[in-house]
């Protein structure tokens, strides 16, 4: 592993992964006094003092919104946290990066019904998570092995979704959607020309795909309302690990759809 411009880089790694499942090993084979002193090591969230915090501390607690929460949203905060200390002997530990304020306080909320031995687990399990994106922020990967793929399938006329247009967006904190492409399934329903990310355009992230479906009911000939009740679907998701194969089906007709990760 070399530092170049600031960031790191693996050689003797093949893959991020690896060097947190080594990372991870360690933690998880430590005594459990050891592990204990981890998890009381960690900041709370909604720290008063953020310039306290580390730099990563500092851009996640901003990010999730727990620096802006309301007097109520403190309130509420404050009582569940300190429940849950008393209760369990640790700080609150939960992966902010990409939450929401809303996600900290159902996840805290949720989590103080946990048998002290079951939250224990989650705890580790939360600092096993941070430290997955914080690699993921850190380390420059040179050649990524993951892609994104598609399939649309019309469950209406029960044949793959051919000549459906479709767009992908890549999504930025408070900015505008990146468009990356626009795409026409072939007639297996599939992406004509293979991935739609692959190589270095596979950057970790959250996207969304748009499928034109109004467009293609009306091309098949099926029967719509006057106003489609399914005109665009789009579908958000996240590629969180840069050498995993993502597959994103739809399964659509004029009145529903559903989803999941493919493979």
């Amino acid at each position: 592993m070399n530092i170049v411009d600031g960031n790191l880089t693996l050689d003797s790694v093949s893959k991020v992964g690896d060097l947190w499942r080594e990372m991870k090993t360690v933690v998880d084979n430590a005594p459990y006094e050891r592990k204990l002193k981890l998890l009381r090591a960690h900041p709370d969230l909604c720290c008063e003092k953020l310039e306290s915090l580390s730099s990563s501390s500092q851009v996640e607690q901003t990010r999730s919104g727990l620096q802006s929460l309301t007097d109520g949203e403190k309130e509420r905060f404050v009582t569940m946290n300190g429940q849950y200390k008393s209760k369990f002997g640790f700080p609150f530990i939960l992966a902010v990066r990409h939450a929401t304020k809303y996600t900290v306080l159902a996840a805290l909320e949720g989590r103080l019904k946990n048998e002290v031995d079951v939250e224990f687990l989650a705890a580790l399990s939360q600092v096993h998570k941070i430290a997955w994106m914080r690699l993921l922020h850190a380390i420059h990967i040179e050649n990524p092995k993951g892609f994104l793929t598609c399939h649309v399938l019309d469950t209406a006329n029960g044949v793959p979704a051919s000549n459906m247009r479709l767009h992908l967006h890549r999504l930025h904190p408070q900015e505008q959607p990146e468009f990356l492409a626009e795409f026409q399934t072939n007639d297996d329903g599939r992406l004509p020309n293979g991935p739609a990310l692959k190589g270095q355009d596979f950057i970790v992230g959250t996207y969304r795909w748009t499928f034109f479906v109004g467009d293609y009911f009306a091309q098949k000939g099926n029967y719509t309302s006057g106003l489609p009740f399914l005109d665009q679907v789009p579908i958000q998701f996240g590629l969180d690990d840069p050498d995993q194969h993502y597959h994103v089906p739809l399964l659509v007709s004029p009145w529903s759809y559903s989803t999941y990760r493919g493979s």
